[in-house]
Order: structure tokens, then C-alpha cells, then sequence
């Protein structure tokens, strides 16, 4: 895919989201119609995963295949890879001590994981991995991390995007940066939770990063979110201007750079993943020359001769 700015949403399945991406007539197929507006989309339900160290849940076949076949040949799905990669131990029960994960960064489990994936190949975005707050229980060091990371990442297929998503923020460092270039790994941004601002690390670490960035927009308050909308994910509920300004002139930058960006909008970030994505939009086309970019709200957005132009 070309280098340019490309944003979705995190899962497209919301019903609250007919008279904004979907039609809403009996039979028709959601993420044909998604795919009809935006070019990328993130896939997380494959990311709860661990259900103990003898059961791993798997992408089902038919799943995969369904979604390939519903989209066209230039969209792409960046998917989260599954938590029993991630997590270095299983889930506490009442309190137990913790118990390490046998699958945590296993080449075994990759490679299964990936056979799962085989019909959508081509149709692969980022694919990336969320690593959660590891205290010194988990593991000893982020030099410990590195080292049982950067051996699990020599072993990675060759010819797609591989991302890390760390949630430590205090390794978000030199060496954390100088690690993911040197290995072509792209480092995802987390907007939300209680990670430092995007534009705030993208300001420190600009020169660090590899031709790939990955930005997912999540918010400070999920649980609060829910109580307030239920399932009516149609309207912003918390607007959240000041973050989306900032993150305007980042995402310029990497268009200036000619980097491979993606953007990835969840519900929990104003209310509205759609609704969002229409805000930074409008954003992004103010920050350029003024000429409105194209309706639809998905799509590549390039910098040309300074000015944002928008491509469907």
C-alpha cells in the first residue's frame, strides 16, 4: 500500500451506526457497506484469547473467510493479535499467585494463528501486538522484554507490517524506539487510558520511528462511557477537541515524511467512532490548504506540494 494516512474504526459491528455507515436495509451485509466508506479496519476480537494454559480460542475459519470475501481487493485489516501472545501470565482468579503463560511470544502459536489467517493474506494491514503494564512480577526488566521480544520477532513472517503496542510508560524510551527501527517494527500510539498523549511522544521520538506508525484512539474512561451511552454509539458524548487538534499536526508529520500512517478510532474515544473520524477530518483538511476533502470519511489522505489531498 501506498505511504499516506490511512483510518478506520476498532470493529464495525454497531448496529447504532445505521444513517452513518450503514443503510439499514434487511439483508445487507455491514462490512460490504463499512467497506464502501472506509478503506481499513482494526480487528480486535481475536484478541481475547487465553482461557487457561490448555485453551486458546482461534479465529474460526468460516469468519475469516466471510470478512476477505466481503471487502474489496484494496482494503486491509489490521488485526490485534491474540492476548495468549501477550501476556506473560494467565489471568489471577481470586487472588492466586501468578501463573506464567506457556504461550507467551510463542513462534508455535504465531504460526497457527497466522495459518488461520491465510484467506484474508492479502488483504493484511498492521498486525499487531498489545503488551499491557508489566510490573517486575511479570518481568524483571524492559531489558528482559527486549531480549524475549526481540528473539520472537527474528522469527516473524517476512512481507507483512508487525506492530507493538506497549502500555509501561516509562518504556517509552530511546531504547524501546531504537529497538522496533532496527528491527523494521512499528510502534503503536495508544491516545487514551493513562498513556502520555500521542502528540507528546511523537514529539520526543519523531526521528526514531520506522517508515510505519499505528495510532488507536481509545479515551480515558470506558467503563464511565458505557454506563452513559449504553449501545447507542450514534453521537459524540465527550468531545475531546483539544485531543484531536493535537494529534493533527503528528499525523501531518508523518504525511510529510512520506510514512505508512494508520489511524484506528474506537467508540470509546468521544462516543462516536465515525462521527470522530468526520471531526479529524475536518481537522486535517483546515490544517492543510482549506479545500475540503472528499465526503466519504475513509480512504487515503496524502500531503501534496503541503496541502492534505484526500483519495477514494
Amino acid at each position: 500500500m501506498n505511504c499516506g494516512l490511512h483510518i478506520g474504526t476498532c470493529s464495525w459491528k454497531f448496529p447504532a451506526w445505521t444513517g452513518l455507515v450503514y443503510s439499514g436495509l434487511p439483508g445487507t451485509e455491514t462490512l460490504t457497506e463499512y467497506a464502501g466508506r472506509y478503506g481499513c479496519v482494526e480487528i480486535d476480537q481475536w484478541y481475547w484469547s487465553l482461557f487457561g494454559a490448555d485453551k486458546v480460542a482461534l479465529p474460526r475459519a468460516r469468519d475469516v473467510e466471510s470478512y476477505a470475501a466481503a471487502v474489496p481487493e484494496g482494503f486491509r485489516f489490521a488485526v490485534k493479535l491474540p492476548d495468549a501472545l501477550t501476556l506473560t501470565h494467565l489471568r489471577p482468579k481470586g487472588g492466586r499467585a501468578l501463573v506464567p503463560n506457556p504461550h507467551f511470544l510463542s513462534p508455535d502459536l504465531l504460526r497457527t494463528f497466522m495459518s488461520c489467517l491465510e484467506p484474508m493474506r492479502g488483504k493484511l494491514g498492521p498486525l499487531m501486538l498489545q503488551f499491557g503494564y508489566l510490573n517486575r512480577q511479570m518481568i524483571a526488566s524492559q531489558g528482559a522484554f527486549l531480549e524475549r521480544l526481540g528473539a520472537f520477532a527474528d522469527g516473524l513472517p517476512q512481507g507483512l507490517t508487525w506492530g507493538v503496542e506497549t502500555r509501561n510508560p516509562a518504556w517509552l524510551n530511546g531504547t524501546h524506539f531504537r529497538f522496533l527501527k532496527e528491527r523494521g517494527l512499528a510502534h503503536v500510539f495508544e491516545q487514551g487510558y493513562y498513556m502520555p498523549p500521542v502528540a507528546e511522544v511523537y514529539a520526543k521520538h519523531a526521528d526514531a520511528l520506522g517508515g510505519t506508525c499505528v495510532v488507536r484512539m481509545h479515551g480515558q474512561d470506558r467503563e464511565g462511557l458505557e454506563k452513559r451511552v449504553g449501545k447507542d454509539w450514534s453521537r459524540i458524548v465527550t468531545p475531546r477537541d483539544a485531543e484531536l487538534a493535537a494529534l493533527v499536526e503528528p499525523l501531518k508529520d508523518m504525511l510529510s515524511k512520506r510514512k505508512n500512517a494508520w489511524v484506528f478510532v474506537n467508540n470509546h474515544f468521544e462516543g462516536c467512532a465515525p462521527k470522530t473520524i468526520e471531526r479529524l477530518r475536518e481537522m486535517m483538511a483546515a490544517a492543510g490548504d482549506g479545500n475540503a476533502l472528499p465526503s466519504l470519511t475513509g480512504g487515503d489522505w496524502r500531503l501534496a506540494n503541503g496541502n492534505i489531498k484526500g483519495t477514494i
